[in-house]
């Protein structure tokens, strides 16, 4: 009965955290559609979050717990794992900017459609992997949030808070591209708020395995190679997206903008946790 109101406790402190990319999502929800040049910039940001996650906090930790070979081993499976799974994946077929009127006047009205219709398709896709890679982040925070929990409510609530504040702006990298590629408020607050949903599921799934099943060197692994999935689709999908519709040096100081803020962010973040965590 102890165990259960303790799981029930971290669940609820999670999800302060993890819902809080509902509310990044509402700030994209209540604001106008993004012009492509804005998104493109986003889409730098948001590359420069990914970036800074995968090597700064999950491709660290694999380094730090397994050693320098182990954890590069790990941290390459995965991109090269999903080097293989993207030949099987169809890409969007790049859409021609149209930059002028007289460039629009030749495309036509069907054709602009068409390019149009592209181009969403090509964010959505963007918008979908960024969901994927910070829900697969926010999994381990979720982990941090029960731990601390357990040596005591206040450690447990400190670092809620604080992966709350961390979390929404993952919650505005997600919900743009998706409001930009579907036109819909709903959709991209609920796909915003899934990648949140993964910090109370990792209370779940660590209360139940990590006492008995799941070996803790595994575990770092695994999410080494998870820093190494996100290298690879930060830099194969989102980079250039953002470079086709903001340009290569407005996209590179955005990139660096979003390492910079996520660097600090984590670094807030770690000094809430409690030092043998």
């Amino acid at each position: 009965m102890v165990m259960d109101s303790q799981v029930l406790l971290g669940v609820a402190l999670s999800s302060v955290g993890g819902f809080s990319t509902s509310i990044g999502a509402l700030f994209v929800i209540l604001s106008k559609a993004p012009s492509l040049k804005v998104l493109g910039l986003l889409q730098g940001f948001a590359a420069g979050l990914m970036l800074s996650i995968s090597f700064f906090d999950l491709t660290h930790n694999a380094l730090n717990s397994l050693g320098f070979l182990r954890g590069n081993l790990w941290f390459f499976a995965g991109v090269i794992f999903f080097a293989v799974v993207a030949k099987f994946i169809p890409e969007p077929t790049a859409a021609p900017p149209i930059s002028d009127e007289k460039s629009t006047k030749k495309v036509g009205k069907e054709g602009s459609k068409d390019i149009m219709k592209r181009r969403r398709r090509q964010v959505l896709v963007s918008g979908v992997i960024t969901a994927i890679g910070i829900s697969l982040h926010n999994f381990p925070e979720g982990m941090a949030v029960y731990l601390g929990s357990m040596k005591g409510i206040r450690v447990g609530l400190n670092l809620a808070l604080a992966i709350a504040l961390h979390n929404i702006p993952e919650g505005v990298a997600v919900a743009l591209p998706v409001y930009f590629a579907t036109q819909s408020k709903w959709e991209a607050f609920k796909l915003a708020s899934l990648s949140g949903f993964a910090e109370p599921l990792g209370v779940v799934i660590v209360a139940c395995l990590f006492p008995t099943s799941l070996n803790p060197e595994i575990l770092e692994g695994i999410l080494g190679s998870v820093g190494g999935v996100m290298a690879f689709l930060t830099l194969h999908e989102m980079l250039p997206l953002a470079f086709e519709y903001a340009g290569q040096k407005q996209s590179v100081k955005a990139v660096f903008c979003g390492m910079a803020f996520m660097s600090a962010s984590l670094y807030f973040l770690r000094r809430s946790l409690p030092e043998n965590m």
